[in-house]
């Protein structure tokens, strides 16, 4: 059952950068998930689509993952440019502004 060895994207809602330092290896779904007819919550018989393991490196994971035969697909971050105004959020308050401030 093959896997991947990704670094998790910061969440939508926030700019920080927590969680975002970790490498995870995640197992692939072998079969798709089934609706309960019920309850109307989905399930599925793959236990091994629950598996989600840290590693503090790229490196760590793949070793890991050799060792006990896995195969995997790394993929590696889209690493993003910080986007750093000249005088950041300070600069709207400014006192030794020349002319009237406005929206």
């Amino acid at each position: 059952m093959p896997a991947r060895i990704y670094r998790p994207a910061r969440t939508a809602m926030s700019s920080g950068t927590a969680k975002t330092h970790k490498w995870v290896l995640e197992y692939v779904a072998s079969t798709a998930r089934e609706v309960d007819p019920l309850m109307g919550w989905t399930s599925s018989t793959d236990t091994q689509a629950q598996v989600s393991l840290s590693f503090p490196t790229k490196e760590a994971a793949i070793e890991y993952a050799e060792e006990n035969g896995i195969d995997v697909v790394v993929q590696d971050p889209h690493i993003r440019k910080p986007n750093i105004r000249a005088g950041g959020y300070g600069e709207n308050f400014a006192t030794h502004r020349k002319g009237a401030w406005t929206h």
